[in-house]
């Protein structure tokens, strides 16, 4: 199983690090909306690999409160960067 974990932590730490690199070089507010919600996506995956590894169900609370803030955050950043391309600013 620890095989298992180190393999999965490795190619989420890739993926972050593929996703912030995205969110550095993102042209337009979309793309950077884009890498913080892919970003929190997995966040969310890291702990719940982590959670079930150690057989910690306590991590669960954690889980659905960073889940929950991430999507209210993407929904408002792309409201916001949505009214600003109306706008034309």
């Amino acid at each position: 199983m620890s095989v298992v974990y180190t393999v999965t932590m490795a190619l989420l730490g890739a993926a972050v690090l593929m996703t912030t690199a995205r969110l550095v070089r993102g042209r337009t507010a979309f793309d950077r909306i884009m890498a913080v919600d892919v970003l929190t996506v997995l966040l969310v995956s890291g702990i719940a690999v982590h959670a079930a590894a150690r057989d910690e169900p306590a991590n669960a609370t954690i889980l659905v409160v960073i889940a929950l803030l991430g999507f209210v955050g993407s929904v408002t950043a792309a409201r916001l960067a949505a009214e600003r391309a109306e706008d034309g600013t």
